[in-house]
């Protein structure tokens, strides 16, 4: 075996991975080409959370060719302390049954949350840069893609990061389902995780994103406090947004667990501290652990 070249520092491995990152084509999208559209504005509301209208029926995945990102971590990363920030707005309760939608929390503290999908692709370099840059996320997984190997996703819950439900198999057309057939593939997918991680998951997120009052209502009747949905994601290497050139203050952001994850994660890192942000664990700032 030839021997490796010596590691280059951090910024270079970031200037390497930006790049890289930027060449992309454009390729899958939130897990189906459509997005929830952004939440409207509404002065006088005087909720803290941004909740949008319920999205259409998703689009199916359009096939991609992923780059190859190669990361090697630092041999002995430096962490700092995850600073705490006492939460300025509340989570909204479960109301006539129904489960909040939650798009962004509008809060004041310079805060992001990072959350990420599914769990198709698994590898040490997904471990080793999650823990270069200490996030702690909220990951949204499905059995349908992590039932080969559902002890990988271990050494997140070890870094800080809470499993959540994404559904059994992830079907895209969720929200046309009956009332038991959403209720079933949401709590099934609760006694798996408890089973698998030995936590029940409290928030969750639709395949796509597309929900409707069924859906929230077999949520609220399965235990969890909230759908989750976003406005910003970090896919095929670039950040896009649904409000804004930026990341804003509250910014819920979803990625995904796919080939192109370092050049996807780098894309974020950039924009998170261009915008001056600090990576807080959604479940913890909402006090739902």
């Amino acid at each position: 075996m030839n021997q490796m070249p010596p590691l280059p520092s951090l910024p270079a491995r970031r200037n390497i991975l930006t790049v890289l990152g930027a060449s992309m084509a454009a390729g899958l999208c939130a897990c189906t080409n459509v997005t929830p559209p952004a939440a409207k504005a509404d002065a006088a509301s005087a909720t803290a959370f941004s909740e949008p209208p319920p999205p259409t029926s998703p689009m199916p995945l359009q096939a991609a060719t992923p780059a190859t990102v190669r990361f090697t971590p630092s041999p002995t990363p430096t962490k700092k302390a995850r600073k705490h920030y006492v939460p300025d707005v509340g989570l909204p309760p479960v109301e006539n049954g129904l489960a909040p939608v939650i798009t962004r929390i509008l809060t004041k503290h310079p805060i992001v949350f990072l959350t990420i999908d599914d769990g198709g692709t698994k590898t040490a370099e997904m471990v080793a840069l999650m823990a270069e840059y200490d996030y702690p996320v909220s990951i949204f997984l499905a059995r349908a893609f992590i039932q080969d190997n559902p002890g990988f996703f271990t050494q997140f819950a070890a870094q800080g990061s809470l499993i959540e439900n994404h559904t059994i198999s992830h079907n895209l057309n969720m929200v046309q389902l009956n009332y038991a057939q959403q209720l079933a593939e949401i709590t099934t997918m609760q006694t798996y995780v408890k089973d698998q991680y030995g936590r029940l998951p409290t928030l969750f997120r639709p395949p796509g994103g597309a929900y409707s009052n069924l859906m929230r209502k077999a949520v609220a009747d399965a235990g969890l406090k909230a759908i989750i949905t976003w406005e910003a994601k970090a896919n095929a290497g670039q950040m896009d947004y649904q409000v804004g050139n930026s990341l804003r203050p509250g910014d819920i952001v979803l990625m995904h667990f796919r080939p192109e994850f370092a050049a996807d994660l780098s894309a974020f890192r950039q924009a998170q501290l261009a915008a001056g942000l600090e990576v807080v664990l959604l479940e913890d700032f909402l006090g739902v652990e």
